[in-house]
């Protein structure tokens, strides 16, 4: 049997079957997809590959799946910090947002964030920002997997001026990757407060037409339940529901405001939900009762937000939170065990976003999205358990190669298609440019 790569590691996490790690095994690569996983002795005996690479101190996990990101906002970094979401949006990130973006904006903060995330372990990220073409021609740039969020919003901005210009500027980004085999497009209208009825109500249409899953915040805070009651009589997942938008293509972010017959409805509809516990506590927006999502069979999934709420595109240390976090709210240590957290970075967020097929987890047959990360540091000895190391223990600085459909993406640490120094250079002046404006 042949092989273009073949991956030897201390341990193996395939996710799928759940609870399952593999000591010195191997993986087996050819064109971009798994194609055996067994024991290392077999696999030195039965495989002939092109490449063989040694990582006798390395745990290997499915790539991480941020299920929720603004990519671009990376250039926004602690520009605007410690204070509430609204004052937050409407004093600092709106205004900002509409002196500043634009293609290029966008293109350079994207290319910072997908460097960020490659470091940190991230293989697919899910993403809901203006100009999403851009972020899609970097994220084919950079080799990264890509959900684009079609933006919806009811005010006008460098991307449409209106519902109608967002819809068609959408549908037209849907054309643009629907044959890409690591870039797709989604449909993501911003919030409840942000996006009127009617066209909601033709999302739901297009969604359910082309098939396609729709990605936003909901209930994130008490202000945004308020402002709902307030301007139509109803909670906003109520508003959702008799709209015809929430079921199993619905992905929820934030979900921090919750009463206990939302959760049995929400579970009745199918839908999925994404945890971003460091930015909720950053905002301090509220707790997502993420233990009881769980039990009652709700799909959770787990992401950074952007890194101007955050900040920063770390799922290692979105993992840990989540997992403390979780416990702290439930008031139950076996709330949230490791195994589920990592389940929650890898074949939730896969589940959410319509990829269970493809990714999530390190089967044969599947693409090779691969993360290894190195716990022979000093910080993560010893092992008794890699998974549980991995989520309580491991830094980003211990992600040593990333491999997206089989390419190798950061080896050793380099970034192998990101040049590093253009990166810097093009951040740098941006924070220039930013600075001057405040």
């Amino acid at each position: 049997m042949h092989a273009d790569n073949l991956i030897h590691a201390r341990w193996i996490i395939p996710v799928e079957p759940p609870n399952r790690v593999l000591e010195h095994h191997a993986i087996a690569i050819e064109q971009g997809r798994i194609t055996a996983l067994l024991p290392s002795r077999e696999a030195r005996e039965q495989i002939s590959a092109s490449r063989v690479i040694e990582l006798p101190g390395h745990a290997l996990i499915p790539g991480l799946i941020n299920a929720h990101t603004h990519t671009p906002m990376s250039l926004f970094r602690g520009m605007a910090d410690d204070i509430p979401l609204m004052e937050w949006l409407e004093k600092h990130i709106w205004p900002a947002e509409q002196r500043w973006i634009s293609p290029e904006f966008v293109a350079d903060g994207s290319r910072l964030a997908m460097a960020e995330m490659i470091r940190s372990g991230t293989t697919c990220f899910n993403d809901m920002y203006f100009f999403p073409d851009i972020t899609g021609k970097v994220a084919l740039e950079t080799g990264m997997r890509a959900v684009l969020g079609m933006i919806l919003i009811d005010f006008p901005s460098a991307w449409a001026s209106d519902a109608d210009g967002y819809l068609e500027r959408a549908l037209a980004l849907h054309d643009t990757f629907r044959n890409e085999s690591t870039v797709s497009a989604i449909f993501a209208p911003h919030a409840p407060y942000s996006v009127s009825d009617e066209p909601l109500l033709r999302v739901r249409t297009l969604a359910n037409e082309l098939d396609l899953p729709i990605h936003m915040h909901v209930h994130e805070t008490a202000d945004e339940i308020g402002q709902s009651r307030k301007q139509y009589g109803m909670r906003p997942l109520t508003r959702l529901r008799q709209l015809g938008l929430t079921g199993p293509n619905l992905i929820a972010v934030h979900m921090t405001q919750l009463q206990d017959d939302e959760i049995e409805a929400y579970a009745a509809s199918g839908g999925h939900v994404v945890h971003c516990p460091e930015s909720n506590l950053k905002l301090a927006s509220g707790f997502c009762p993420v233990a009881l999502l769980l039990a009652a069979g709700i799909n959770v999934a787990l992401g950074t937000d952007g890194a101007a709420s955050n900040n920063d595109l770390d799922m290692l240390g979105e993992m840990q939170t989540a997992a403390l976090l979780g416990k702290g709210v439930a008031g139950n240590t076996e709330a949230l065990p490791a195994t589920q957290v990592l389940e929650m970075a890898t074949i939730n967020g896969a589940r959410a976003l319509g990829l269970e097929a493809d990714i999530g987890s390190l089967t044969p047959g599947k693409a090779a999205d691969i993360t290894a990360i190195d716990l022979q540091s000093i910080e993560t000895q010893p092992v008794f358990d890699p998974v549980s190391q991995i989520v309580y223990s491991a830094g980003r600085e211990q992600v040593s190669h990333v491999w997206v459909n089989g390419e190798l993406l950061l080896s050793d640490g380099e970034l192998t298609r990101i040049n590093v120094n253009r990166l810097m250079a093009d951040t740098g002046s941006w924070q220039d440019k930013l600075q001057q404006q405040s």
